[in-house]
């Protein structure tokens, strides 16, 4: 695998910013790295979501079992 930087032009285009040792017409593959403010801006919504998770689901959140269920869910295998 080579990892190297590369410039949008357009939508459906990338300059490379060397040339790689490939025929023309052949298929690569690219993974594009997210930008540092979607990577600080996903931080912040995880940050919210398991904060949400916790105070609904928290240590003081009691342990239910089977025989406390009024009504089972057929869907939910057991």
């Amino acid at each position: 695998m080579v990892l190297m930087e590369a410039r949008v032009t357009d939508a459906t285009h990338l300059e490379l910013s060397k040339p790689i040792p490939v025929e023309r017409g052949r298929k690569v593959f690219v993974a594009v790295a997210e930008s540092t403010e979607q990577v600080a801006e996903r931080s912040h919504w995880l940050e919210g979501t398991i904060a949400g998770l916790h105070a609904a689901y928290g240590d003081t959140e009691p342990e239910y079992t089977p025989a406390m269920l009024r009504e089972s869910n057929p869907d939910y295998g057991t």
